[in-house]
């Protein structure tokens, strides 16, 4: 993480203090030895089979029950970080991202959970996958979140479609390839888009994709002096190809649609392709989720100028210092990142299913091994390459690759993406949002420089 990010340690802060949070004192209550706790979780697949599978084995085994609140991704960021940065204490346990830990780590807002992770054996805190841990973890050295699964970011696409149209997908396809597939495979009559993006507004909806497609065409956010780039010539090719491509060939409702809208159009046969998550693929090769099941191919994330352009993500489980139930919320945590939960989860829900990405264990599972044959290497391979320190062609300033490791970036990469999303509604320009941005991101800049 950047030096110069003590300096603004505050900074989030200022961008939550325009919103409603909460301003009481925790309402969790209690003590340590509480058998009640609250858990905010974003609503991807993985947290909601967490919830299936909570009362019967977890509340089952400790006692501990546990009432989970699930949101869509833009509302969980949003409420968790008024929770947290106004220290609301509303919540024990809460999923947060690889963005939002090293920066709440600085300020001191959360648990360190190294100390019970390395105190339990049985946890097996070495069998973590480093990326993740590292992506986890303060200047200290200690981690403040268990990662829940992890991810990176590859390129799906529907077998059946490309060898009906005699197509072959390449392994580490450039962008422009997909754009030739798009348009060929591209049948408004059937009911089938060339390719699935996400244009939903949000720094970690529509930037998450987009921001990989602007480090491969040779852009940043910002240089290593923190000179602002969004309206360069490299930042705008990226911006113009992804909005060009989705209005030409992608899904309708394009500028509405996030990670579970595509997952869900995808999911059901109606695009060729769709370029996101690694973590959506155990739910596409599950036949009573997906239509698709057995069907999807996988390639890495599309390229330009660079060797590799995906993206390095976890969600993960941390504790809040506002928490009064610490000794509970790490129970669950513990329970909810452990190898007997991805057994449980594979013997009662199926092996697809498992939160991957997070453990080595989990690529020796034979059960595990078979299900996942079509996607495990790519996935491996795709989160063993991303370089949250060097995902572009030029030096960064700060860590990450599909976001910028400051506060301020989540007020910054979310005022853009509405201009962009708006450009791909076809009420705005790229250039007119792009201009904004980059004033914006000036704006940003003149903190650090």
């Amino acid at each position: 993480m950047s030096k110069k990010l003590a300096a603004i340690a505050a900074g989030l802060l200022a961008f939550t203090a325009g919103c409603s949070g909460a301003g009481s004192t925790s309402s969790g209550g209690g003590d340590s030895s509480d058998t009640t706790i609250t858990a905010l979780m974003v609503g991807n697949p993985q947290m909601e089979d967490i919830q299936k599978l909570t009362a019967d084995n977890f509340t089952k085994q400790t006692g501990i029950t546990v009432k989970f609140t699930i949101l869509p991704e833009n509302e969980l960021r949003d409420k968790v970080t008024q929770d947290v940065a106004n220290q609301g204490g509303q919540y024990d346990v809460a999923t947060v991202g690889a963005y939002e830990v090293p920066i709440w780590a600085k300020n001191g807002w959360l648990h360190e959970v190294s100390t019970q992770a390395a105190a339990d054996a049985s946890y097996d805190v070495n069998d973590l996958i480093k990326p993740m841990v590292s992506s986890l973890s303060g200047e200290d050295g200690k981690m403040y979140a268990a990662p829940f699964y992890g991810e990176s970011s590859f390129l799906m696409y529907n077998k059946e479609l490309f060898e009906a149209k005699g197509l072959t997908m390449p392994e580490k396809p450039t962008w422009a390839q997909v754009a030739d597939f798009a348009a060929k495979l591209d049948d408004k009559s059937k009911g089938v888009s060339g390719i699935c993006l996400r244009g939903l507004p949000g720094w970690g909806e529509l930037f998450a994709p987009l921001t990989t497609v602007v480090n491969t065409y040779g852009g940043t956010w910002f240089e290593k002096d923190w000179t602002a780039k969004v309206d360069s010539p490299e930042f705008k090719e990226a911006t113009n190809f992804y909005v060009n491509l989705l209005k030409q060939h992608g899904q309708p409702g394009a500028p509405q649609s996030g990670f579970t809208e595509c997952l869900n159009t995808f999911g059901q046969g109606k695009a060729a392709m769709w370029y996101d998550a690694t973590s959506a693929a155990g739910t596409l090769e599950d036949p009573n989720a997906s239509k698709v099941a057995g069907k999807v191919g996988y390639a890495y994330a599309p390229v330009n100028k660079t060797e590799y352009s995906g993206w390095l993500w976890t969600w993960a489980w941390a504790m809040p210092k506002t928490t009064k139930k610490a000794d509970a919320a790490w129970k669950f945590i513990s329970w909810a990142t452990s190898k007997d939960y991805e057994k449980l989860v594979g013997e009662k829900l199926g092996w697809s299913r498992v939160p991957s990405g997070k453990r080595t264990s989990t690529y020796s599972i034979p059960e595990y091994k078979e299900s996942a044959k079509a996607f495990a290497d790519v996935t491996l391979g795709s989160i063993e390459h991303a370089d949250p320190t060097n995902p572009g062609v030029q030096p960064r300033p700060a860590l990450g690759v599909q976001f910028v490791g400051i506060p301020e970036f989540a007020d910054l990469g979310t005022k853009v993406s509405q201009e962009v999303s708006a450009a791909i509604a076809g009420s705005t320009t790229v250039d007119k949002a792009l201009a904004d941005g980059q004033k914006q991101a000036d704006d940003v800049a003149k903190k650090y420089k």
